[in-house]
């Protein structure tokens, strides 16, 4: 199905409170070392009182960032005519799909699996090309503002710790929620392939609806150089002031990125570990040198790099 429009489109602000629903406890819990799903936490004949109280401090700056505004969340987010390439995923720069606009590479699974079952690449998710089918691929990026930073040094100066690492992790639920509403909407409006879905905002996390979202730098995509070319489709700098530093983090910290693919069969998996054979070709592919890959996948290898074996 054809998205309602192509190209970039960004949201210059957004109300918070629209988000809040959107909100997943459990990582928030986690930030401060409590283990356990949200809500059963807040009963844990141990850690339940410390929890509540936690929760309430919590909801009483949640309160306050909605009501003076703290943050300014602003969010871009794309759609473009797409293909499968091999392991990679081809944009258009229209539906005649006559000229490349841009590529997402992929990695694929190298795993020994049982019952015949496939090794899988995100690119098994897209269309492959030539076949007629008029594929589409999304993109996003979404941050809950840059005012997180300021205001949680304000607190750090006033020797406030504990309101200063409050603001960073609710600015960090924040910016999840606000990928998770604009993901509704893209399925919902934006995309539309799913707009009779009705799910309550507090049954996503779970993702019990179509499509997925994978992030580079995540296990189905664990390289992050590929945010390069999401930040440039974008054009993310410049409509929300979230930008890369050269490790290819966001900044503002509490932002999110990803890929929008909309397939029905498409989810969330892990690349794992990949041979020297994937890696030569898939820097071949993105044209970037054998060692420069294996510094960026450095993690994910199953093997050691020649330099490395050089060294010893």
């Amino acid at each position: 199905m054809k998205p309602s429009f192509l190209g970039a489109r960004a949201f210059a602000s957004y109300d918070v409170a629209e988000l809040v629903p959107y909100i997943d406890w459990t990582p928030f819990f986690q930030t401060w070392e409590f283990k356990g799903r949200y809500p059963a936490l807040l009963d844990d004949p141990e850690r339940g009182a410390a929890a509540r109280q936690l929760f309430e401090d919590a909801q009483a700056m949640l309160k306050r960032i909605v009501e003076e505004r703290w943050f300014t969340p602003k969010a871009v987010i794309g759609f473009w005519p797409a293909n499968s390439v091999g392991d990679d995923i081809a944009l258009y720069t229209g539906d005649s799909r006559n000229e490349t606009l841009a590529t997402f590479f992929t990695l694929r699974q190298q795993l020994g699996k049982r019952d015949g079952k496939a090794n899988i690449a995100l690119a098994d998710f897209v269309a492959p090309e030539g076949e007629g089918k008029a594929d589409y691929v999304g993109a996003f990026v979404v941050t809950a503002g840059a005012e997180e930073a300021k205001i949680s040094a304000r607190y750090a100066r006033a020797n406030d710790d504990y309101g200063s690492i409050m603001v960073k992790a609710l600015a960090d639920r924040i910016a999840e929620a606000f990928a998770e509403r604009m993901h509704e909407r893209v399925r919902r409006e934006f995309w539309g392939y799913a707009n009779d879905e009705v799910f309550a905002p507090e049954t996503l996390a779970s993702e019990p609806y179509a499509g997925i979202r994978p992030a580079p730098g995540y296990p189905a995509q664990p390289d992050h150089t590929e945010k390069a070319t999401l930040f440039d489709l974008l054009g993310v700098e410049k409509r929300t002031g979230v930008s890369l530093t050269e490790s290819f983090a966001m900044t503002p910290a509490a932002s999110v990125s990803g890929l929008y693919i909309g397939h029905p069969q498409a989810h969330y998996f892990g690349v794992a570990k990949v041979e020297r054979d994937q890696v030569e070709d898939y820097a071949r592919r993105k044209g970037m040198s054998v060692s420069e890959v294996e510094r960026w996948l450095a993690p994910i290898l199953n093997y050691e790099p020649a330099t490395l074996e050089a060294a010893e």
